[in-house]
Formats: C-alpha cells, structure tokens, sequence
C-alpha cells in the first residue's frame, strides 16, 4: 500500500517526509485514510505494550487493555495458569464478551447470544447448539482470536502478526533497559507490581502527537513546565531544589538523544562512565521511605558494583519502543489510537512488589501529582497536544509542515548501541526523525520480510553525520 488517495490528490506516503529538508506534512496527523492504513500496517504488526504480569496474578484474573484501536482480554487461564491476550469480540455476532475493566471469571460469555468462552479463549458454550445447528458447528473453530504474547521480566507485550520477530530482538538495544525497568529497587528481576486500579483517559488529539513528541523532547520543558517547577512537587518538597524527580548523587555519565531508524526506538540514552549505581540520597519527606530505599540500594549496589548498567536501570531517562509506549522505571506510558484525532491513554505505575505500606503510599502520592489527567506535569503537555489537532486541520494549515530540524546533521553512533544515531546537540529532534523513519518503513512495507531482519546502514538520512 505505497500510494494513498487523500484530500490533497493522489501522493505517496513517502511524499508526506521530505528527510533532505526535516519537515514532516501535517496531513499525516489529520488524514482519516492515513488514520486507517496506520491501524492495518503498525498496530496489526508490531509488537504492543498490553500489561504487566501483577494486574492478572489468579487464574481467572483478567484486564482490558488496547492493542491499537481494538479491545483485548488480558488473562490467566484456569486450567494451565498461562497468560492469553485475546480479541474482546464474540466469534457469533461482534459483542464484547467481556464489559468489565478488570475482575476474574469462570468464563467469558457474550450478553448477545450466550455464545460462552473459558479462560483460554475456546468455544465451549453456544445456547441450543444442537437445535440450531444440528451438531455440525465445530466449537474449536471458533473460539475467541489470540495474539501471540511475550513475558519480558514481567512485562506482556502481544503482536497479532505471526512473522513478527522475537520481541528481544524487535526491542533492540533497548532490551536491557526495559528489563531493568522491571526490576525492584534492589536489582532483582520481575520485582516489580503495578497500581491499581490503572489511569485511562482519552485526549482529543492524534496518536502520533504525544507517542513521537514524548520520544525525547528537552526543549519543551523550560516553556511547558515552568510552572510546575516552581512548584516543587518532587518527593523531596520545599527543600529549596525545585525540582520535579528525586535527588540523584553525582555519577559518572554522559546523556544523550537519539534512537534507532532501523527499529524505530528512541528517546534518551545514557551511558555510564563506571559500574554500579549512584549512592542513595535522601529525598522523601514522608518518614522511613528513605530508609527503605537506601537498604534496596546497597543491595542493588552489591549486585551490579562490577557492571556498568544499560541506559534505563533506573534514572537513565525516558525511551519510547516504537511505536506507542514510553518506558521508564517508575512509569509506562502508552497512547493508543482511537481515531484519527482521539488518543485514549493509560498510565501504568510500577513499584516495589515487597515494599513496606508506608514506601507505596509515598510512591503513589508522587505518581498522582506528577502525572495523570490532573497531575501537575502531564496537565501541561495535555493543555499543548490538545490544541495541535484542531490547529493543524485548517485547509490552510494542513499546507504548512511540521519543523523536525532542531540537531540535523550533528549526529554520532556507538558501537555500544548498534544501530543508533545519536546527537551532539542537546536540545536534538534526532528521537522524533527516527519515528517518522519507522513510521514510512512500516506505512510502505508489505509484510515483516520487508522490516527485518535488520541490515546496517539502511536508515534514511536526515542530514549528513556529524563526528563522534
């Protein structure tokens, strides 16, 4: 599907990038059928955050979550205790077979019909079955579709394309991020649970807006953000740093900006000068929290004291995996499409699974005032993406291109991290350019055979390399 009618005549998609100059054209942000091939050649494809293991640890338990536009089941079977992710819509008619966000089940039946599903998504109930169908319906041809699912250290992640690649390699040098990300305060893998019940909420704005604007964006928060800073809604409070995240001891690191244009990620990545981690530093106002996270760090510090740690094993930065979720230690972030100008977005918050009360309260309070619909920081970028969508529609507008310039042409790589280009400048937009160059590989390809493997040196280029 290389060509696509849209308002402004027939154009390819590779038309609506101009890499030489940096722009992006506006119309991939409002054009309904752009909307629509993007559900068919992304979300049909990739690789998709769904939930975390702790929202269904009982058989029985299950959750709604999205995979794109769609409704999926998360769940843990009765029978063999294993995890599915299914389609939410009846095999007979198209009913949700499931109306509720989250709870456990003996089986998921459908108010329409009674057409009944167990746990691991098969057929196993239809009302008259014998009178209707005189039993010739084979139930196992019509149980509920599943995607193909990943546990990644706790972290469930579903695809409904079988060609897909393994998720480890689909996620790149990013793995071992996503992996520490996982991890309890204290290095210990799958450590983590998440606050229930999660945050859902839906902005009237394109996907694309907050899922590419999020992959790194430092130029924005001196604006955006400048209240909130002076507000000093950290966990640390009115101590005179006004800052928004915790106290980090000083450590040997050098931050950068970039992703990989071959698999799509991007954001910041962090390199660390020295094994292990920084020594803790007092931050809480709320009593014994401290304490608490000052044991875990020595703990964690024994674990790693002889390994330099990946960019995200905790305090390394925000990354997004292409092409809707933001990771980092103490939130993941995915915005999923729900119209061409509507994106729902959940917000899922991890904390210690063996932490004492006192430390998730603390933990909570934070997340809630830092994030979320009436969390401070997240209002501000709401009250931004919120007005792009209506403001980029206009006939006269929609003749206008986005500005993805900001670092071109100053980039360097790493052998550290293959594939990735980073920036010399702080303030880049190199995060950005590597989405929309995933973005136009995937809206041009016909099938994974033509997304991976992965061949060196296939990125487009958006301005020549600087030096490293």
């Amino acid at each position: 599907m290389v060509n696509i009618l849209t308002s402004r005549g027939d154009r390819s998609i590779r038309s609506f990038i101009d890499m030489e100059k940096g722009v992006v054209d506006r119309e991939i942000y409002v054009n309904e059928e752009i909307y629509q091939q993007e559900l068919e050649q992304i979300f049909a494809r990739c690789w998709l955050f769904v939930a975390h293991e702790s929202m269904v640890p009982n058989p029985g338990d299950f959750i709604i979550s999205r995979m794109g536009a769609e409704e999926v089941i998360v769940t843990r079977d009765r029978k063999n205790k294993e995890l599915h992710v299914f389609l939410n819509t009846c095999m007979h008619r198209g009913e949700k077979v499931c109306r509720y966000d989250e709870g456990n089940a003996l089986l998921f039946t459908c108010p329409f019909h009674a057409w009944s599903y167990d746990t691991d998504g098969k057929l196993v109930g239809v009302a008259w079955a014998d009178e209707q169908y005189g039993g010739a319906l084979d139930k196992s041809q019509w149980g509920l579709p599943e995607a193909r699912i990943c546990n990644y250290y706790g972290s469930i992640w579903a695809t409904w394309d079988r060609k897909a690649p393994t998720f480890e390699d689909y996620a790149g040098a990013y793995a071992a991020s996503i992996r520490h990300c996982m991890q309890s305060s204290d290095g210990e893998d799958n450590g983590m649970e998440v606050f229930r019940p999660i945050l859902k909420w839906r902005i009237p704005t394109n996907w694309k807006v907050p899922a590419f604007t999020s992959s790194n964006d430092p130029a924005h928060a001196a604006m955006t953000h400048r209240s909130v800073h002076a507000a000093n809604i950290g966990p640390q409070g009115d101590d005179g740093t006004g800052a928004r995240a915790a106290i980090v001891a000083p450590f040997s690191k050098k931050r950068s900006t970039g992703g990989d244009h071959n698999l799509g990620h991007s954001g910041g990545y962090t390199f660390y000068g020295e094994p292990g981690v920084p020594e803790y530093k007092n931050t809480w106002v709320e009593p014994g929290v401290d304490d608490y996270y000052r044991m875990t760090r020595a703990k964690k510090q024994e674990k790693y004291k002889d390994v330099i740690m990946p960019s995200g094993g905790h305090g390394g930065g925000h990354f997004c995996v292409w092409p809707n979720v933001v990771f980092d230690f103490w939130r993941i972030r995915p915005w999923h499409p729900n119209g061409v100008g509507s994106t729902e977005s959940f917000r899922i918050y991890p904390v210690d699974k063996d932490a004492p009360k006192h430390v998730k309260d603390a933990q909570r309070h934070y997340v809630m005032r830092y994030n979320g619909p009436v969390g401070m920081t997240e209002s501000d970028d709401m009250e931004n993406w919120n007005y792009v969508y209506p403001a980029s529609k206009g006939t006269i507008a929609r003749r206008q291109p986005y500005n993805f310039q900001a670092g071109m042409g100053r980039n360097y790589t790493d052998d550290r991290v293959p594939g990735f280009h980073l920036s010399l400048v702080d303030k880049s937009e190199e995060g950005h350019r590597t989405r929309f160059s995933r973005w136009l590989a995937f809206m041009e390809a016909g099938s994974w055979d033509d997304l991976y493997p992965i061949h060196p040196g296939i990125a487009p280029e958006w301005g020549k390399k600087g030096k490293k």
